[in-house]
């Protein structure tokens, strides 16, 4: 009898929050070494699930795992990084839109119906469109390119608000429509973030492959459970946002300064860490606020 109290205690716990969020927008994406563990991917989708049953309206934006990597490999390539974005030529870009559009999307929407939601896939190319991400070297002066990896420049909500008002749970491929119709790889937190910003969610959810944002990468028991867009130059400042983090913590800041309520970034790999980020009073992760 007293599981079946506890269990009722957490219900009650969860009420305001879901009374809250109720018919609000709520960016997640995920990505990472998560894409390719199967049971992970399903206890997040499961989660989502939940959120679409109780009236939240999530919007997912997700990446391709190593499921690229290996492709590439399969037809003879090298996958090549460049300050953390993959190096796209023309014969990888075909591999990472198959890879994304064909086989995990789909997949994904399968998976998340499987759990009684309602899901429908979006390439990224349909509706988002990008500028060719290019950078200058501050050592030594020399122009990176990355081939076909864009950054987002517009945002056509149309569709997805059009699923959402459907009871559809859309799932979006981080690809973009560039320069002369091409597609390209564009980085899935930066999707995400760009997504948020258009749709004006009250959340945007980052699923890291860490607990949140740590003084110590080491030491978990070092997160930060809250950080203020003031504060974020002078933590990169320190070395404590750096690496893959600081896409992230970017995309967090620009969402928060365009009008959304607040950011997360959580562990992937806990059970069940979106449902306890969003419906209990602690929360499990870092948040961004303004």
């Amino acid at each position: 009898m007293q599981e079946v109290i506890e269990k009722a205690a957490v219900l009650i716990e969860a009420l305001p929050y879901i009374q809250r969020f109720r018919n609000e927008t709520i960016v997640v994406k995920f990505g990472g070494s998560i894409m390719d563990q199967e049971e992970g991917v399903r206890s997040i989708l499961n989660d989502v699930a939940f959120m679409a049953c109780v009236g939240l309206r999530p919007v997912i934006v997700h990446g391709g795992g190593k499921n690229i990597s290996q492709r590439m490999k399969d037809a003879g390539l090298k996958p090549v990084f460049l300050k953390g974005l993959r190096v796209t030529d023309e014969q990888t870009i075909v591999i990472v839109e198959r890879v994304l559009n064909q086989e995990i999307n789909p997949h994904m929407v399968e998976l998340l119906e499987s759990f009684g939601a309602r899901a429908r896939g979006i390439h990224g190319e349909d509706i988002l469109r990008v500028e060719r991400h290019t950078e200058t070297d501050p050592a030594t002066g020399e122009r990176l390119d990355w081939g076909y990896v864009g950054y987002v420049t517009e945002v056509d909500t149309a569709p997805i608000r059009a699923y959402l008002d459907a009871g559809l749970t859309p799932l979006l491929t981080p690809l973009g429509r560039g320069p002369e119709r091409k597609v390209y790889n564009v980085n899935a937190d930066d999707v995400a973030s760009a997504v948020a910003r258009a749709l004006q969610a009250r959340k945007l959810v980052f699923l890291s492959d860490v607990p949140g944002l740590l003084r110590d990468p080491s030491d978990p028991s070092t997160l930060i459970s809250s950080v203020k867009v003031g504060e974020v130059e002078e933590l990169i400042r320190r070395g404590v946002i750096s690496g893959g983090m600081l896409p992230k913590i970017s995309g967090a800041v620009n969402a928060v300064k365009s009008g959304v309520a607040k950011t997360h970034i959580i562990d992937s790999a806990m059970p069940h860490s979106l449902l306890l980020e969003l419906f209990t009073e602690k929360g499990v992760g870092t948040e961004i606020v303004g």
